[in-house]
């Protein structure tokens, strides 16, 4: 019988691109454009922050994994005093660092993913991890160090469907490719119990950072679907007439440390 761990894994691996088409791609198509990941002069409140704020204790610690530039830790300081960031990305690390003294909090970072540099990662009140998830195909262990390092909640935010389904309309009408529906975020509900851990999950709708927001936004997506720049204009054209959702359904998925 199939796990639920590795369903997810399975699930996930269903959205690889064909070799075919990435073959075809003069530019790589995973891209993530900087200014998706700056903080907001004001972080907007959401239940996922909610969540965390009220397991914080006054003055505690946050580790927030998969950091970027900290929105989900700088959203509940205060009531915490100390922030640990934790990103594979060192110019994500030195934002993250940045932005700590406008929330007059003490920073340290650690380099790397998750869980490979858990040993070297210090425990903490809260953590957080919002939007990482769906990028992580070995789930288990990745769960299990995240509860191992929280000595109060772990919260994890993530979009209920994979955050790449904004742009199956895109693969099937450039490439006639269906992407899948598969894995949800409800599915880590089913990992975790199998790990013994008795989650929460809620749902919440939210604005989204959409790429058109971002300056050559429409070029963003392009490379996504794996298209050279020559069918630019074929691309906005598509979008003119099919554009992104400005909201999205998000999932946030926390317990408490027994």
């Amino acid at each position: 019988m199939t796990t639920a761990a590795e369903q997810w894994k399975n699930d996930l691996d269903s959205w690889a691109i064909p070799q075919e088409i990435l073959d075809q791609a003069v530019e790589k198509p995973w891209i993530h454009p900087p200014a998706l990941f700056e903080i907001p002069e004001v972080i907007g409140d959401s239940l996922s922050h909610q969540r965390a704020r009220e397991a914080m204790p006054i003055g505690g610690t946050v580790l927030d994994i998969g950091c970027g530039g900290g929105v989900a830790t700088y959203a509940i300081t205060p009531p915490a005093a100390h922030a640990i960031g934790v990103d594979e990305q060192e110019a994500m690390l030195d934002l993250y660092k940045s932005n700590a003294p406008k929330y007059e909090v003490t920073v340290e970072t650690v380099l790397g993913q998750w869980p490979a540099v858990a040993a070297q990662t210090p425990i903490a009140d809260v953590v957080t991890v919002h939007h990482v998830v769906f990028n992580v195909g070995d789930i288990v262990p990745f769960l299990a160090e995240l509860n191992s390092h929280a000595r109060k909640r772990v919260v994890i935010e993530a979009p209920v469907v994979h955050p790449m389904s904004n742009m199956s309309d895109g693969w099937k009408h450039f490439w006639n490719l269906i992407r899948p529906t598969v894995p949800q975020a409800g599915d880590l509900i089913s990992v975790l119990d199998q790990m013994g851990i008795r989650a929460n999950i809620e749902y919440f709708e939210s604005e989204i950072l959409l790429d058109k927001k971002v300056e050559g936004a429409n070029g963003f997506i392009r490379r996504r679907l794996c298209l050279p720049e020559e069918r630019q204009g074929e691309i906005d054209a598509f979008l003119e007439a099919n554009p992104r959702p400005d909201r999205r359904q998000l999932a946030v998925i926390w317990w408490d440390i027994q």
